[in-house]
């Protein structure tokens, strides 16, 4: 028996992604799951993420498990094990697919998927539709955070965008939960900070200014994180955030963290494009950044294959234009 991973990877709009196999592959043209067999020693965790950078150089967030399938197509016997996975990237890069597309959970049936990748579709819809009659939709009572033990439980326990959307709203009317949640973002507990801080982005949507007494706090994180989904989601709160009011010392500090991160090859697509704009909006307060930002962005031309990273490379490049010259 194969051991298999698959991902259910959802977006900010709660749209699930597919993929569409070649012609030469086993189950030609059938939609699946993205994945791939685990190697020997490998956890299946591991497995996942290494399987969805390699085929579509996307950044995932682990957010549940899914009881496994048990599968054989006569040809092979399979065990498929799903992880439900979130992620903020939108422009997969295809490396062993054909095709792929963001669809909403109820048209996950109308896809033609190969057998396995069937039971999966309806094992996610299971889940989905147990959660949304479970007590984490209810109506959020503010007495719900007197504990400490009750709040990180609930936060542990998000599972969807909805339930993310949810909690930020309660936060943005509510400075206490705000608070915690903040302070969450920055807990050596994994999943809590990753939760807590993908929350605190859906704030800064909406609400940057709300967060602009906590970008101190934010920053201070950055370096002593090893956290990369929690670095991800605060980095893009502070993309989205006005810095310039954020105190010299932590200003220095946070370019010294972008540029380190931008420069680092194994550094996440989302965390690298964050960086980038991070460092182009201090630049607007620092002049003297830009050359070295230019110089950062140039040698990612030369290193980096992602085609959303020179994209957004280019992006930046154009809005320097008018701080110093050069061509992307």
């Amino acid at each position: 028996m194969i051991r298999v991973t698959c991902a259910i990877i959802r977006n900010e709009e709660d749209e699930i992604l597919v993929v569409r196999r070649g012609g030469d592959s086993d189950h030609p043209f059938k939609w699946e799951f993205p994945g791939g067999k685990v190697d020997d020693g490998e956890s299946d965790e591991d497995c996942i993420l290494r399987e969805i950078r390699e085929e579509l150089s996307l950044d995932i967030v682990i957010f549940s498990r899914l009881p496994e399938v048990d599968h054989d197509y006569g040809s092979k016997h399979i065990l498929l094990i799903p992880f439900i996975c979130d992620t903020l990237d939108v422009i997969p890069e295809l490396s062993e697919h054909v095709a792929y597309e963001w669809i909403k959970e109820d048209k996950l049936m109308e896809k033609d998927f190969q057998e396995a990748d069937i039971s999966v579709a309806h094992l996610y819809l299971q889940h989905i539709s147990y959660r949304e009659g479970s007590s984490h939709t209810a109506i959020l009572k503010e007495e719900s955070f007197s504990e400490d033990k009750g709040m990180v439980e609930m936060i542990n326990n998000i599972h969807s965008t909805k339930e993310v959307d949810w909690v930020a709203a309660s936060a943005t009317e509510n400075p206490e939960i705000l608070r915690k949640i903040i302070e969450y973002s920055t807990s050596n507990n994994r999943k809590l900070a990753s939760h807590s801080a993908w929350t605190v982005s859906k704030v800064a949507d909406k609400n940057p200014e709300l967060l602009e007494p906590f970008l101190n706090t934010l920053i201070q994180f950055l370096p002593q994180s090893d956290n990369e989904s929690a670095e991800r989601s605060v980095l893009r709160v502070i993309s989205l955030s006005n810095v310039s009011g954020v105190n010299s010392k932590y200003q220095g500090l946070l370019a010294d963290h972008c540029f380190n991160r931008l420069r680092s090859r194994p550094a996440p697509v989302a965390v690298k494009a964050y960086a980038m704009e991070i460092l182009f909006k201090l630049t607007n307060i620092y002049p003297e950044l830009a050359n070295e930002l230019v110089a950062s962005i140039l040698i990612l031309k030369e290193t980096e294959k992602t085609a959303g990273i020179l994209a957004r490379g280019r992006i930046i490049m154009k809005k320097l234009a008018g701080i110093t010259s050069s061509d992307f």
